[in-house]
């Protein structure tokens, strides 16, 4: 058996044990050791310290002989050596600095006191309760990152408002599941971010590059949500005087004012220091984490076990994607060596694709990955193995980027494992089934499909803003 073929047995092994249940991250580091060890294995050092384990009567000196000979291998050298660089990551730093800011805005209240004013606001608008919970969605999305977590406080906040508000069930959840998922796309976006440190491109040119087209995903929800409550009038009835009262302009301007100017400004504050030139993406995720302190301390949030159930889940989080970067670090690194890596471009190299052919293959399987897989093990694990064959076919890893982070949308929408449906799932009124659920998500997974098909289309969408700040690539 050649080194190849025992990468790919390793990649094999790899695929195998994941949809077993065992924990990605050690997984990784297991198989990336246990290969390691044969693929730098040095006979003739063993060998040596074998002769000198058998000249030395001393048991002691004997044992460390044998120790030596053991595990005097280029591979812990790796592995330790791929732990500091992951560690010392600048482009990582931030990611723990916007979890702490979403884990903080989660839990200061001002998603709730958000959606009531966007309720108020857009209450003449078609769907008006579903424009708002789209609107908050975004946001609040756009500030954590986290989809389970929006998804979840969403269908407890806005969907009973919805249900009582005589929407149907299915268009109420399809609204809260897809509004959830914006998050992965839309700048500040912790993907992003992770994506950034495994490709190598500019963290500043992904997030202007995404900025075009987590807004045209944002319109193309909003104008369906508009679009069916205009045409179908009975699936989101206009909101009634007693339901939502009359307010005067001066009101509504004070309520925007006290809700929705300040989280929208302390994320075009983080976004556009980065953006601008004006802080680096950790400094502005320090911004952010201070700013999403005084938030909650204004809003009288800020408690000492909200402030530290924020900082565990901060850095259980951070701790889970900094170990997934080891394993897949030494893992991809013994799979390089063993020649796996060279499989693969020869094999893709020999299909003969075009472009578009392969940019459509490697999207097929990333979101047949998203089904059993959350987006951090696709983007740190199986990510890096289409960037190298990048370059066969001229297609640019920015571009590349922004279609895995719009193709992890469906990953999240599309039935029968759809993430985002079993989050608000577990929320969900009794009444609400899963095929209901699924029934309101498919008209969304179609508008995600719609913003993939322009951005093929039209590359400037992901291309205009990179270049007009950054210059040309």
């Amino acid at each position: 058996m050649i080194d190849a073929h025992v990468a790919l047995m390793m990649l094999g092994i790899f695929i195998m044990l994941v949809f077993l249940g065992f924990p990605v991250a050690f997984t990784l580091m297991a198989l990336g050791i246990g290969f390691g060890y044969y693929a730098y294995f040095d006979a003739g050092r063993m060998w040596r310290a074998f002769n000198r384990l058998a000249e030395d009567s001393d048991s002691l000196t004997s044992a460390m002989t044998w120790v030596e000979g053991a595990f005097n291998n280029r591979i812990f050298d790796l592995f330790v050596n791929q732990t500091y660089t992951v560690m010392s990551n600048e482009v990582l730093t931030a990611v723990p600095l916007f979890l702490f800011m979403g884990y903080i805005v989660e839990r200061a209240n001002i998603v709730n006191r958000l959606f009531s004013t966007l309720n108020v606001a857009a209450k003449n608008v078609p769907g008006s309760l579903g424009v708002a919970a789209l609107v908050t969605c975004a946001l609040f999305a756009t500030a954590t990152g986290i989809v389970g977590a929006v998804v979840t406080l969403m269908g407890m906040l806005a969907l009973p408002a919805m249900l009582k508000a005589r929407y149907d069930k299915s268009f109420a959840a399809g609204i809260i599941c897809a509004g959830g998922t914006l998050g992965i796309l839309i700048p500040p976006s912790i993907m992003l971010i992770v994506y950034a440190a495994a490709s190598g491109v500019s963290i500043v040119r992904l997030y202007a590059g995404a900025l075009l087209p987590g807004l045209t995903l944002v319109g193309l929800y909003l104008l369906y949500v508009v679009g069916r409550a205009m045409l179908q009038p009975k699936s989101a009835p206009r909101p009634t005087s007693d339901e939502i009262p009359d307010v005067a302009l001066p009101k509504v301007l004070w309520l925007l004012a006290t809700s929705f100017f300040p989280l929208a400004f302390l994320i075009l504050a983080v976004l556009g220091s980065i953006l601008f030139g004006l802080a680096t993406p950790t400094e502005a995720a320090s911004i952010g984490a201070l700013g999403g302190m005084v938030l909650a301390a204004a809003y009288r949030a800020l408690t000492f076990d909200r402030l530290r159930e924020s900082v565990y889940l901060t850095v259980r989080t951070s701790a889970m994607v900094c170990w997934l970067f080891v394993g897949s670090y030494t893992f991809s690194s013994v799979f390089s060596y063993l020649g796996g890596e060279h499989v693969i471009a020869e094999f893709v190299g020999g299909l003969d694709l075009t472009p578009l052919q392969f940019l459509l293959l490697a999207q097929l399987i990333i979101f047949l990955l998203g089904w059993p897989l959350e987006w951090s093990e696709i983007i740190i694990i199986f990510v890096p193995i289409f960037l190298p064959l990048l370059p066969l076919f001229g297609i640019d890893p920015l571009f590349f980027g922004i279609l895995v982070a719009l193709n992890l949308q469906t990953s999240f929408l599309t039935p029968p494992m759809a993430m985002s449906a079993y989050y608000l799932k577990g929320v969900a009124p009794p009444g609400l089934l899963l095929t209901d659920i699924f029934k309101g998500i498919l008209p969304f997974l179609l508008m995600v499909v719609v913003s993939m098909v322009l951005m093929y289309s039209f590359p400037q969408i992901v291309f205009h803003l990179p270049d007009l700040f950054y210059g040309a690539r």
